[in-house]
């Protein structure tokens, strides 16, 4: 893996030189100050700021095809539109679907996506074609049907032995689908699988007001974040999305679990499952706070920046407050915390971490401003800024180009009549 110098790159406001090798950031030093050998590609990065690159927390990449599928429709009538669209999918679909969505995700600056889907391995390969970094989920689905509960549990074993001769920086986890969706026996089975070999529980959690109501009635009383504390699945390994009908003691388990908490607001707005997301409550309370997109059937786009902006101005405006979510806290749940959550050296700018970034070209009009780099990036600018983007130390787009764009919608475009 070769190296790369970022020559005069702004970094928190300050030019420095970056450099690059074997898919680490080694040095942040002054600019001007490093002296690369022949072997190094240098780029010349003035009118260009450096971020780290954004990681989607919860995604379902693969609906990258089925974009207004399910328009002006309640939750469960989407649901059970999008489960219908589902059983015709196989792993081609999933295959170019998942590059479309790669490369959607590229072009909006992420770097490493949380997937919740199926066919794991077909999305694994389409991700590391392109060159992004997945973190893959074998899905629990069973619907409290037991010869499906014993073929998803062989199933889980035969996915969780294929990861171990993973050779890339690719995640492999374990994704209940929800607690309406999965029965008792095969959460425990699935938290006790997980826990047995280092695995994080990526899981949907108190995502409408109709799951709590039914788990109320159907628990004795209890909340979806009551009922998995009660069968001991909460942990700092448990990547919980949405997390949108919280009560106090909600908020208060989740905390004192570390749960990391995925908001996925646009999804939330578009299906109308509310938006209140507590933020300032979990965080105070030591949860760690993150944000996704959720998969395009309901947020439509895999847009990070859009995700940050449409966040923050939800929150100021139902507490009624301009200063509820900070600029630098948007965009550490875009990166660190995610990176946190996920056990891995990502989302941050500092020597020995892994070389995730983004090159922002602040020459845009969205930075033609005296006002601070975070809050033109954040509420401003557009995608469109988003100039080059390296993952794990190489670029997998340069002056806003990926290589074979046009093949890879043009194969996916083959994949339509499969869900028509």
């Amino acid at each position: 893996m070769g190296k790369i110098l970022l020559k005069n790159i702004l970094h928190k406001d300050v030019p420095v030189d970056v450099e690059i090798a074997e898919g680490l950031i080694t040095r942040i030093d002054p600019a001007g100050s490093l002296c690369p050998d022949a072997e190094t590609e240098i780029l010349e990065c003035s009118g260009k700021a450096v971020v780290p690159g954004f990681i989607n927390m919860h995604t379902h990449a693969a609906m990258s095809m089925m974009r207004g599928v399910g328009e002006d429709i309640a939750f469960h009538e989407w649901l059970d539109r999008i489960w219908k669209i589902e059983e015709k999918i196989d792993g081609e679909y999933v295959y170019h679907a998942t590059k479309v969505a790669c490369l959607e995700m590229i072009k909006t600056g992420t770097t490493t996506f949380a997937d919740h889907y199926w066919h794991m391995p077909m999305a694994r390969k389409a991700a590391l074609e392109l060159g992004v970094r997945p973190v893959l989920a074998y899905v629990i689905c069973d619907r409290n049907d037991p010869e499906e509960t014993e073929r998803q549990k062989q199933q889980c074993l035969e996915a969780y032995e294929e990861s171990l001769t993973w050779p890339e920086k690719s995640l492999f986890t374990i994704a209940i689908h929800a607690i309406y969706s999965v029965s008792e026996p095969m959460i425990l089975w699935a938290a006790e699988f997980a826990r047995s070999r280092g695995i994080r529980i990526h899981i949907h959690l108190s995502e409408t007001a109709k799951e709590v109501d039914d788990c109320r009635k159907q628990h004795g009383g209890m909340s979806p974040v009551e009922y998995l504390e009660s069968l001991g699945v909460l942990g700092p390994d448990v990547i919980a999305a949405h997390t949108l009908w919280l009560s106090d003691k909600d908020v208060e388990i989740l905390g004192k679990y570390g749960v990391t908490c995925v908001h996925n607001i646009n999804s939330n707005l578009k299906l109308a499952s509310g938006y209140r997301f507590r933020y300032n409550e979990l965080r105070d309370a030591g949860a760690n706070v993150c944000l996704g997109t959720d998969g395009c059937a309901s947020s439509n786009n895999l847009d990070m920046l859009e995700t940050m902006k449409t966040s923050a101005m939800v929150q100021k405006a139902w507490r009624n407050d301009p200063s509820a979510m900070p600029l630098d806290e948007i965009m550490s749940m875009a990166t660190e915390n995610a990176g946190k959550g996920l056990g891995l050296n990502i989302g941050k700018i500092e020597a020995g971490a892994e070389a995730d970034l983004l090159l922002i070209d602040t020459e845009n009009y969205s930075f033609l401003s005296p006002g601070s780099f975070l809050a033109n990036l954040i509420y401003s600018a557009h995608s469109d800024c988003v100039d080059s983007v390296i993952c794990k130390g190489r670029f997998v787009m340069k002056n806003r180009i990926v290589p074979g764009e046009k093949e890879i919608l043009a194969d996916a475009r083959k994949m339509l009549d499969k869900i028509k």
